[in-house]
């Protein structure tokens, strides 16, 4: 039995979570030059450690390898950005940031939420490790330095462009293998009575809406708040106060400061870790039958998909993200249930989706082909698509969102 060691507390990892199989790079988009070489396939199998708690996948891949030229970039979707745009607005006013600050995001991608900063007068630094998503933020007016963050490169960032009174990490904590090196280097970027804000999808959400989808080699750990308080003590980070965000399916921020400055947690916290205790993920127990629910969203799926297939129904997808890949691969969904999908970014029109190599077009293209179903694989921005695809009822169109269970609109 595969024996790997917990990234965050060093026991072995002998419990499985949910195992879904082999799957390619959920964002290693393909040329159609590629479409007849080979493919690696690497294990999704979900490990729980019996120690600590830590949700995790096995370092199957290095980061160096997915993240150094990454076909992900925030600005295609107007409902991030818009997100983004009201936290900077709410920081700026809650810190009193102004011209002698400094904010510095990791993982910042193409500027989608410095820019909000910049626009404000604030000085930013982005730490973004993929070079071709930070060239595009450099172009935007965004200072941002191409690196992986380490204590030792947290540390020498601090000392050439200054500790920052906010540091922030959106959607980068659960995408990290070397979570205990990460961490510190967080701490080394804050000042000493800075803040420290992550936001990260939630275990306990992922759980109850059945979002397997979200599982893929990009993320490392699936952090409850104990798993997440647990891994910023490690750098002397304390959480302060918490907040229980709709995105990604159900996300958390988590405000933490260095433990010397960070006083009392306000009520919020302890708030979310009772809630955690109650749906038993403070127990290894409490994270066992996931499996049985990833079952059913297959089942369902595929059940439609084939009766859509015998009705001579055309049914195609709207969106290319990571998680649709995940979706498509475990329920071995191929163009002859999925003709093609759409997509906003440019970056991925004329690609193929790894592993089941459905392409992908312009979102133009449903208007002129008229399906009978767009199957939403970004389920969780359903409210900003639905309205995207408003336009499909004219030809009595209808949306089809797979996950927390099937349902057709």
């Amino acid at each position: 039995m595969l024996t790997n060691p917990c990234r965050l507390c060093g026991q072995p990892l002998t419990e499985t979570f949910v195992d879904l199989g082999m799957s390619p790079l959920c964002e290693s988009y393909l040329r159609a030059d590629q479409l007849d070489q080979p493919e690696t396939f690497y294990p999704l199998h979900v490990r729980v450690c019996s120690a600590c708690l830590l949700v995790q996948l096995p370092r199957y891949v290095p980061g160096e390898d997915i993240f150094s030229d990454y076909a992900y970039f925030s600005s295609y979707s107007d409902s991030w950005v818009a997100h983004a745009k009201r936290y900077a607005e709410a920081m700026v006013e809650r810190l009193r940031l102004g011209t002698g600050n400094l904010v510095t995001e990791v993982a910042s991608n193409d500027g989608y939420l410095l820019q909000h900063f910049v626009a404000a007068g604030v000085p930013v630094l982005g730490v973004e490790p993929a070079a071709n998503i930070a060239e595009v933020a450099r172009a935007g007016g965004v200072r941002t330095e191409t690196r992986y963050l380490d204590a030792a490169v947290g540390e020498e960032l601090a000392d050439r462009h200054g500790r920052a009174d906010l540091v922030v990490a959106n959607n980068v904590y659960a995408h990290v293998p070397d979570l205990r090196g990460f961490t510190a280097g967080l701490a080394a970027l804050v000042k000493p009575d800075g803040l420290v804000t992550l936001e990260l999808p939630h275990l306990l959400r992922l759980i109850e809406g059945r979002q397997y989808d979200t599982i893929y080699h990009e993320h490392y750990q699936y952090l409850s708040l104990l798993t997440a308080t647990r891994a910023l003590a490690t750098a002397g980070l304390t959480a302060v106060d918490v907040e229980e965000l709709p995105t990604h399916g159900g996300s958390l921020r988590v405000h933490a400061r260095p433990e010397a400055t960070a006083g009392e947690p306000l009520p919020t916290v302890k708030a979310v870790l009772e809630a955690e205790a109650v749906a038993g993920l403070h127990t290894l127990e409490g994270h066992r039958g996931f499996t049985a629910a990833v079952y059913e969203i297959k089942r369902d799926l595929v059940g439609f998909l084939l009766t859509a297939r015998a009705n001579g129904s055309t049914v195609v997808g709207y969106g290319a993200p990571g998680k649709g890949n995940t979706l498509l691969n475990h329920c071995g969904i191929r163009t002859d249930l999925l003709a093609w999908t759409v997509d906003r970014s440019p970056h991925k029109q004329g690609r193929f989706l790894p592993g089941t190599h459905i392409p992908i077009h312009d979102p133009a293209r449903i208007a002129q082909d008229r399906p009978d179903f767009v199957l939403v694989l970004p389920w969780n921005l359903r409210t900003e698509i639905s309205s995207q695809l408003s336009y499909v009822r004219d030809w009595g169109g209808q949306l089809v969102f797979p996950i927390p269970e099937l349902e057709v609109v």
